[in-house]
C-alpha cells in the first residue's frame, strides 16, 4: 500500500491511477490472507486453492486437490475468495462499503491491466475511490492487528487545479471508457446514503481556500465573470471566512481603540461595510431567500476600515 501511495504521489507520472489500483488491490489481497493466517493459527493450507480432479471414467473426484500453476507451485486463493472465506469460515465481518469500494477499484484495475485509462474524469473518480480505500485499509489494520500506522504518510495528494477546463473536456473517451466512468459514478452516488461510521465506498473531493503567505501557494481571485469556474461556499466555509458576529466585532473594536463607543456613529460606519462581501456575509433563516431578517457575520479584516475614524489603543 505504501508503494501504491508513493507511485500515485509522484509529481509527473502518467500511469498513476492504473498503478495505484493494481498495487492497492494487491495490498488488500495480502491483508485478507494475513487475517486468514491469523485466524487459522498460521496454517498455509488455509490459503491454497483446491479443486476436484476428473477421474478416468470422466467423473469428478470427491477429494479436493491443491491446484498448481505453470511453474508447479501451489496456487493461492484470490481477493474476493479470501474475503468470502473470512466471513463464511471464520465469522469475520467485512463492511459492505469495503466490499463495494474494492469491487469498483477492481474495475479500474482490470481496465488498467488490459488497456489504458485516460482523462481527468477517471483521475477524479480514482482519487475518490482511492482515498476511501486507504481509510478503510488503515481502519482494518488497526482493528485486526492492533497496528497504528499513523506514522506513515497515508494520503493521496490532491489533483492539481486545471486552469483551462475546456482542454480537459476536449479529451475524447471511447465507449468502453465512458461505460467505466458511468458505472463508477453510479455506484459511488448510490452509496452516499449509507453513510457508514468507519468505512466508505468513496470520499468525494472538496476544495477550500485559505489565506497563505507561502510562496508556493496557488493564487486565486474573486471575479464576476459569468464564464469563470463556479465555487460554492458551504456553511462551514462561510463561518471560516466570516467567524465574527456583531457582539464579537463590537468587542474587538472596543479593545482596538481608546475612543470607541457603540453609538450611532459606529452604526453609520458599519452599515455600508455590510454590503461589501470582503467584510460581511449575511445569513438568512431561509438560505434560498436573500431578503428579510438575517444575521451578519464579519471577516476580521473589517477592523482596518475603522482605523481612520478611531484612535488605536496600542500605537
Amino acid at each position: 500500500m505504501l508503494a501504491a501511495v508513493e507511485i500515485y504521489n509522484k509529481p509527473n507520472f502518467a500511469y498513476r491511477e492504473e498503478c495505484f489500483a493494481i498495487l492497492a488491490i494487491n495490498a488488500w489481497e495480502l491483508i485478507f490472507k494475513a487475517r486468514i493466517l491469523q485466524l487459522s493459527n498460521n496454517k498455509m493450507s488455509a490459503l491454497l486453492k483446491y479443486q476436484k480432479r476428473k477421474k478416468a471414467n470422466g467423473e469428478l473426484s470427491e477429494k479436493l486437490y491443491r491446484v498448481k500453476n505453470r511453474s508447479g507451485t501451489y496456487m493461492s486463493i484470490g481477493l474476493f475468495k479470501s474475503a468470502d472465506l473470512l466471513e463464511s469460515d471464520y465469522g469475520d465481518k467485512i463492511h459492505k462499503s469495503v466490499r463495494e469500494n474494492l469491487e469498483l477499484l477492481c474495475e479500474v484495475r482490470d481496465n488498467s491491466v488490459h488497456f489504458f485509462n485516460k482523462g481527468f474524469d477517471i483521475s477524479k473518480v480514482v482519487q475518490e475511490l482511492g482515498t476511501a480505500n486507504l481509510k478503510n485499509y488503515l481502519t482494518l489494520v488497526r482493528q485486526w492487528f492492533g497496528t497504528d500506522m499513523s506514522n506513515y504518510n497515508f494520503f493521496l495528494m490532491p489533483l492539481a487545479f486545471v486552469r483551462e477546463e475546456t482542454k480537459v473536456k476536449a479529451i475524447s473517451m471511447n465507449s468502453d471508457e465512458r461505460k467505466l466512468i458511468k458505472f463508477l459514478r453510479d455506484k459511488t452516488k448510490s452509496s452516499d446514503e449509507d453513510n457508514p461510521d468507519e468505512f466508505n465506498v468513496a470520499l468525494h473531493l472538496d476544495v477550500k481556500f485559505s489565506k497563505s503567505k507561502d510562496d508556493g501557494a496557488q493564487k486565486v481571485r474573486i471575479t464576476n465573470d459569468p464564464d469563470a469556474t463556479a465555487v460554492t461556499l458551504s456553511e462551514e466555509d462561510i463561518r471560516d471566512k466570516y467567524p465574527w458576529d456583531y457582539d464579537i466585532l463590537t468587542t474587538r473594536l472596543r479593545k482596538r481603540y481608546t475612543d470607541f463607543k457603540a453609538n450611532q456613529t459606529y452604526h453609520d460606519l458599519r452599515k455600508p461595510l455590510e454590503d461589501d462581501e470582503r467584510f460581511c456575509r449575511k445569513r438568512f433563516l431561509d438560505p434560498a431567500k436573500t431578503s428579510g431578517v438575517g444575521k451578519c457575520f464579519y471577516n476580521p479584516n473589517i477592523t482596518k476600515e475603522f482605523d481612520a475614524h478611531y484612535e488605536k489603543a496600542n500605537k
